[in-house]
C-alpha cells in the first residue's frame, strides 16, 4: 500500500500550469517514473504523454496501454519545462528510439532540463550526449559497450546524478530519480525535499512530521 503522506495527498494551486513531458514507447519501464509523475501533478504541474504518434497507443512493460497526448515530431521545447526518457527493453534492441534521444539533444540545447533512467541513459550516450556531463546509469560497463560513447571519465557511482539541465540515474532508483528532478525543478524546499527522500526511499518515519509541518505552511 502506498502510504499517504502530505506530499501525496496535498495540491498546492500554481498561477500558471508548468507542463512536463514524458515518453511513452512500447515496453517502456512503468515503475521508473511513478513518484516523479505523481509528485510533479500533486505540487502543480501537468504531465502530458508524448509518442511517435499520438494516434498510435503503446504498451508498457506493465502491460498498460496508454494513449500519447502529442507525437514526438510536435514537441517543442520551449513549450516543456522537463522531458523525462524512461527505460524500455526498446533502447537495448536497436536504435528505434534514437528519435527520443535526439530530441533530449534538442532539448538540451535550447536549456530546458532531460531527466533520462534506465535504458534511456544508453540511448543518449548513443546520441553522445553524456560524454561532457556527468551521468550515472545501470552500471559504468553498460554504457561502455555503446557505440561512440567517450564518456567513461564523466561516469558517477551514485543512485542519480545532475549535471547542469540533464539529470541521469539506474534503473533501481526511481525515488532518487525523482528527488533529482523535484530539486532541479524547485518543487520542494531542501528541506521537505530531504524528508520526502528520507520518508519513501528510507521509510525513515522522522521524516513524517517535518512534511506535515510543511503541509500546514503550504510548502508540500
Amino acid at each position: 500500500m502506498t502510504p499517504t503522506t502530505p506530499a501525496t495527498r496535498a495540491t498546492r494551486a500554481t498561477p500558471a500550469t508548468r507542463t512536463v513531458h514524458l515518453a511513452v514507447y512500447d515496453t517502456y519501464a512503468d515503475w521508473e517514473t511513478g513518484h516523479t509523475t505523481a509528485h510533479l501533478t500533486q505540487r502543480g504541474h501537468r504531465v502530458r504523454t508524448v509518442g511517435f504518434a499520438a494516434a498510435e497507443p503503446v504498451t508498457t512493460m506493465g502491460g498498460v496501454r496508454i494513449q500519447p497526448d502529442l507525437a514526438l515530431a510536435d514537441l517543442s521545447p520551449e513549450d516543456s519545462s522537463l522531458l523525462i526518457l524512461t527505460g524500455a527493453s526498446l533502447w537495448d534492441s536497436g536504435e528505434d528510439l534514437a528519435p527520443f534521444a535526439a530530441k533530449a539533444r534538442e532539448f538540451l540545447a535550447a536549456g530546458v532540463p532531460v531527466a533520462a533512467i534506465c535504458g534511456a541513459t544508453a540511448g543518449l550516450a548513443r546520441e553522445g550526449l553524456l560524454d561532457a556531463r556527468a551521468h550515472t546509469s545501470a552500471a559504468s560497463f553498460c554504457l561502455a559497450q555503446q557505440p561512440g560513447y567517450a564518456g567513461a571519465a564523466r561516469y558517477v557511482e551514485a543512485d542519480a546524478v545532475t549535471d547542469g539541465d540533464l539529470i541521469t540515474a539506474g534503473p533501481t532508483e526511481p525515488v532518487a530519480f525523482a528527488r533529482e528532478v523535484f530539486a532541479r525543478l524547485g518543487v520542494y524546499e531542501p528541506d521537505v525535499l530531504d524528508a520526502w527522500y528520507r520518508l519513501f526511499h528510507d521509510s525513515d518515519a522522522s521524516a513524517f512530521p517535518v512534511l506535515m509541518a510543511a503541509s500546514e505552511r503550504g510548502d508540500a
